[in-house]
């Protein structure tokens, strides 16, 4: 198991790194703004799924072919791009559906459905993601201790870091959205939502292997 030590500046270091906002945050944020507190919730699960993906593709090694090949991190850069901003226009062109309709039914669980598929997809193409894994855990790691424990241990730490530093987004952008019901407030917030997912995809692309 990893020493407590290690442990505390895996996390200290890793608060850092996460309060600093990047393509995930603004994605959790335009679904709390545009689909309200239990859709965006729900993509923190996507968003959780994708980073422990992307962590086990950093430990077998997928992570170090981004950094070695030039071609693979820029076709993965700009497939996860321009699905954000795709995502983005549709939610920029969506209709102003009032939020207790939208989550409301079997609409309601469709909506998570997707907002979980859709965060999932998001995080896992982030090949920034990859590279962060491949080259952060390895500095926390013992070598004279059995691997897999730390990894575990590790990867747990930075997904409740990171849910409790979403969660806080997701709860401030989902008031706010709750403050105005009008129909002209909610395509406002649609199009605020998706101006983020826009802006994230823009954030993603101008991503380098550095």
């Amino acid at each position: 198991m990893i020493s407590f030590h290690l442990w505390l500046a895996f996390a200290a270091a890793a608060a850092v790194v996460i309060a600093i906002p990047g393509p995930t945050t603004l994605m959790v944020t335009g679904h709390a703004m545009s689909s309200g507190t239990r859709v965006a919730l729900a993509s923190l699960l996507g968003v959780a799924l994708g980073d422990f993906t992307a962590i086990a593709c950093s430990v077998l090694g997928l992570g170090a072919v981004l950094a070695a090949s030039a071609e693979a991190f820029t076709v993965l850069k700009w497939v996860g791009a321009a699905y954000l901003i795709y995502l983005g226009i549709r939610l920029w062109r969506a209709p102003a559906v009032p939020l207790g309709t939208a989550a409301a039914g079997r609409d309601g669980r469709r909506s998570m459905r997707r907002a979980i598929a859709q965060s999932f997809s998001v995080t896992v193409l982030n090949p920034k993601g990859l590279l962060f894994f491949a080259a952060f855990l390895p500095q926390f790691i013992d070598p004279h201790r059995a691997v897999l424990p730390q990894v575990v241990v590790l990867a747990l730490t930075f997904e409740v870091l990171a849910a409790g530093s979403l969660a806080l987004y997701v709860f401030m952008m989902a008031r706010a959205r709750r403050l105005m019901e009008s129909p002209r407030a909610i395509k406002i917030m649609n199009r605020a939502g998706g101006t983020m997912l826009i802006g994230a995809g823009l954030l993603t692309a101008s991503l380098r292997r550095s």
